[in-house]
């Protein structure tokens, strides 16, 4: 470990935000530069013009990493070196894979002679995965030479856009002693998606001739390549780690599940608090966007969401979107005042808000303008008159108001007011007739009629403090929510319902997810810690989404007081998952290379 050992940890995504693995390389990154100290560096590819705002420069180019990175800066090559500003302040050298795009032809030779693997398809980001891998070998070899690093080096690549260096760094070698983790099978996603009965058939598949019939014999083999010549092959959960040996060829040494900067999202006891600020504010949302047809009762509507990449089935809202229909069943059946609103947030092709959308808000504004107004015209005639009325102390508060300002309210509320059922999406879809979650909620009958206890709110694109819907962080929308859905059919791992139990939010996994089969693994009572699992492994669809119907239903049976409970629970639960347990993982697979 430190002191007898380097560390670099080589990933896409440092300093490079695109999906969870950046996540997982930036939350944990205390923790190991708690371990390793100044002995710990992180690698990535340099991709854009601009240099990223969370990077800066360093001066000091004395220790191994400096040396080596000034050393391929000498041979040519578009290098920077400095700190990645975030908690823990790890090293970084990032390298433009640009920079030996004039030797690529060569690199694809050689990978083709060296160990067999074709490069023969047209693909730009194949092309800067192998430049990049090329430049990130050039930059260990320089760290295997004992002028410029005097201790062994463990480099840890993570998913096959980084394996590269490993085919040429194989399993034994004096200096550089590898990890590979991928944290999901390019052909496990890809056949999750478009198979059915995936789990139930996985041992069937032939590795090489999927990898043919979706064009990615390269990219497979350079994954097959980096698990199979690694001194440690690892993955993020046992889910995943069946399909390693099926599609890899390599069953996992190690699991490496995922966690989180636990301190990030702690709140301490204004968590409470936080919940109905932030609710407050989806409150503001809803009003206006369902309240121009027929008010409910905002005391008695339980927010639900989900959310991530659009991966219809993989992430489960083919599922959701079912059992919804069934939710909306239940409550109308019983007989129930409780409203629940179901927020889809994920990214899609929009053209833009949509227009009906903008303009309910911006009326709603108007009334609030209004209301303030009079408000305070109100405010100021009645204290005049009741401190100077003696006769009379409780004066006709109806004539305190002008005739501007109630035919303004009057007219303004009327162009509000219509008899439409709000509609299912915020935005305007460039395919919307062709968008897998609009036709399954018209399948459904979600379709935010009066009558639905099932309301439904589809938001084709990320919550930000810009948005002019909410107006609020990711994380601060998370908080102000009651339930996370996330049944995913096919998650390596799954951080959605692990950011929101760190907000103390309660949320629904399945067992075929990394992080609910850990779950089940690790946490027998985690339905009383406000964690719930669907159980799809060899489940029907039929009992899946009975399932999570019941789950949703129970959790509208709840009162305000079991919830307050619930939540408390769920934010007692989280520190769990924190990386300060979670990095022990990282620890022992490194000493199972360094002893």
């Amino acid at each position: 470990m430190k002191g007898s050992h380097y560390l670099v940890e080589v990933a896409w995504e440092v300093c490079n935000q695109i999906g969870g693995i950046y996540t997982v390389i930036r939350s944990k990154a205390p923790e190991i530069v708690q371990e390793w100290g100044s002995d710990y560096c992180l690698l990535g590819p340099y991709l854009h013009k601009r240099m990223p705002a969370e990077f800066e420069p360093a001066d000091e180019n004395q220790d191994v990493f400096g040396r080596a990175a000034q050393a391929l800066r000498q041979a040519g090559l578009e290098v920077y070196y400095g700190t990645w500003l975030v908690s823990g302040k790890p090293k970084v050298v990032l390298i433009n894979p640009d920079s030996v795009k004039a030797k690529l032809n060569d690199i694809k030779f050689f990978l083709w002679k060296d160990h067999g693997i074709p490069t023969d398809q047209q693909d730009q980001l194949l092309d800067q995965v192998l430049a990049f891998g090329f430049c990130s070998r050039l930059f260990f070899e320089q760290l295997a030479r004992p002028e410029i690093c005097d201790r062994p080096v463990v480099a840890h690549f993570h998913e096959w856009m980084t394996g590269y260096p490993i085919l040429y760094f194989p399993k034994g070698h004096p200096q550089i002693k590898t990890v590979f983790t991928t944290h999901a099978t390019l052909l496990g996603r890809y056949l999750a998606m478009n198979k059915d009965l995936f789990y139930e058939n996985l041992h069937q598949f032939n590795w090489l001739q999927e990898a043919s019939n979706f064009h990615a014999i390269t990219q497979v083999s350079l994954e097959r390549g980096a698990a199979q010549h690694s001194d440690v092959f690892s993955t993020v959960s046992q889910v995943t780690a069946m399909e390693c040996e099926v599609f890899l060829g390599r069953k996992p040494d190690q699991i490496l599940p995922n966690g989180l900067n636990i301190h990030r999202f702690t709140a301490m006891h204004e968590f409470q608090i936080l919940h109905h600020q932030y609710k407050q504010q989806i409150n503001r949302f809803v009003i206006a966007h369902f309240f121009p047809s027929k008010p409910f009762e905002l005391d008695k509507t339980i927010y639900f969401f989900t959310s991530g990449r659009f991966e219809f089935k993989n992430k489960g809202f083919d599922l959701t979107i079912e059992s919804l229909a069934r939710l909306n069943q239940k409550l109308i059946q019983s007989g129930t005042d409780v409203t629940v609103v179901m927020f889809f947030i994920t990214r899609q092709p929009t053209l833009s808000i949509h227009p009906n959308v903008l303009n309910s808000r911006a009326v709603l504004d108007e009334i609030q303008h209004t209301t303030r107004s009079i408000e305070q015209q109100v405010g100021e005639k009645l204290f005049d008159a009741v401190a100077m009325g003696h006769d009379n102390p409780f004066p006709d508060l109806s004539k305190f108001v002008e005739d501007y300002w109630k035919l303004r309210l009057k007219r303004t509320v009327q162009a509000w007011r219509n008899d439409q059922n709000p509609g299912v999406v915020t935005h305007l879809l460039t395919n919307e007739g062709q968008d897998q979650i609009m036709n399954a909620l018209a399948k459904a009958g979600l379709d935010n009629r009066v009558e639905n206890r099932v309301k439904v709110v589809y938001h084709p694109d990320f919550i930000t403090p810009n948005n002019p819907l909410f107006g609020m962080e990711y994380g601060q929308f998370i908080r102000g929510c009651h339930l996370g859905i996330f049944p995913s059919y096919y998650e390596p791992w799954g951080y959605t319902p692990l950011e929101s139990i760190a907000s103390g939010v309660p949320a629904v996994t399945s067992d075929l997810s990394g992080f609910g089969d850990y779950i089940l693994n690790h946490m027998p009572d985690h339905e009383r810690k406000g964690i719930f699992v669907v159980y799809r492994r060899d489940k029907s669809a039929v009992h899946a989404a009975n399932q999570l119907s019941e789950i949703m239903f129970r959790f509208c049976k709840q009162n305000r007081r079991d919830r307050i409970a619930q939540r408390n629970a769920v934010e007692n639960a989280s520190d769990r998952f924190a990386w300060s347990h979670l990095a022990n993982h990282y620890h022992a697979a490194y000493r199972q290379i360094t002893g």
